[in-house]
């Protein structure tokens, strides 16, 4: 019986088998020329791989896009961190800034008041200082101004806004200035508005007591405090700084001075006050001796009649 060569499942499992077997050839074909260690075949399959891999490009390009999108959202996130961080630096600025023209007003004040004449007579003499020996027990500064320069002790000495302090020695070329911190500094002040007159004592700290006030009652923190130019030592209105109050109620002294920079130091010449010849001269005034008494007539007047 004739076969009927019409039907394809004739042809089908034989070109199956012929596929097959040209598949494995080649899949053997490349493990063979893969596995060969030799430099042609290296060659060989650096063309090969140079030749197939750019393109693959297409396949790799959804990886590729979904990497720069993640990138670009870190870079988005970290652009907005940064724009949080700017605000937040703003708003600091402008905080500063308010404070920046509060010190410029201040200083403007402080300027103006450094311009004031307090007196005609008074000079000054601009001097640097050379040592501060601050202690426990004494507060005083070394200036390089001395006799020579016509430093007179009981001078005043201010740093360009407040006073700082007294003459109490002089040397050739050197001064030593005694602090208003210092125990042994006494200074007769006025508390203004209110003009209480009170004494500014040296304790050894930042802020001084204030004693021997008239009416305590009058007195408010924020008083300007100058001095009064009572027994002579120092001129009247100099500014010593304000009046503050402690913990325990005691009012004391916001010295206007800067006392944690003391560079130079201007020395008044009081060319109206009256000379210290010794250390009880600031405290004790001259005794002006008493004038004769009208009841007493001299001999030779009683003896003409």
């Amino acid at each position: 019986m004739a076969s009927d060569r019409s039907n394809p499942d004739d042809f089908t499992a034989p070109l199956k088998r012929l596929l097959l077997a040209i598949l494995v050839l080649c899949l053997s074909g490349i493990f063979l020329v893969w596995r060969i260690d030799s430099p042609r075949v290296e060659r060989f399959r650096a063309h090969v791989i140079d030749a197939v891999v750019p393109r693959m490009d297409w396949a790799m390009a959804p990886v590729t896009g979904s990497v720069r999108l993640f990138r670009d959202f870190q870079s988005y996130q970290r652009l907005h961190e940064q724009n949080q961080e700017l605000r937040r630096e703003l708003r600091q600025m402008t905080a500063w800034k308010e404070a920046a023209l509060q010190l410029e007003q201040e200083n403007a004040r402080l300027r103006d008041l450094n311009n004031v004449q307090l007196d005609p007579r008074l000079t000054y003499i601009t001097a640097v200082v050379l040592a501060d020996s601050g202690s426990p027990f004494r507060q005083s500064a070394l200036i390089n101004v001395g006799s020579r320069d016509g430093i007179v002790d009981g001078w005043a000495t201010m740093d360009g806004i407040g006073l700082v302090g007294r003459i109490s020695g002089v040397g050739n070329n050197t001064s030593r200035v005694i602090l208003l911190t210092d125990t042994t500094s006494r200074i007769p002040a006025e508390i203004q508005p209110s003009g209480q007159r009170a004494l500014v004592v040296g304790d050894n700290t930042p802020a001084p007591p204030i004693d021997f006030l008239e009416n305590p009652d009058l007195v408010r923190p924020g008083d300007r405090i100058v001095t009064s130019g009572d027994g002579e030592v120092f001129p009247p209105g100099l500014l010593i700084g304000q009046v503050a109050q402690d913990p325990g109620g005691r009012l004391r002294v916001r010295l206007s001075a800067d006392y944690e920079r003391l560079e130079f130091l201007r020395v008044l010449r009081d060319h109206g006050a009256r000379r210290v010849s010794g250390p009880s001269s600031l405290i004790l005034p001259e005794v002006p001796p008493a004038p004769p008494s009208q009841a007493e007539e001299p001999p030779a007047a009683r003896g003409g009649r």
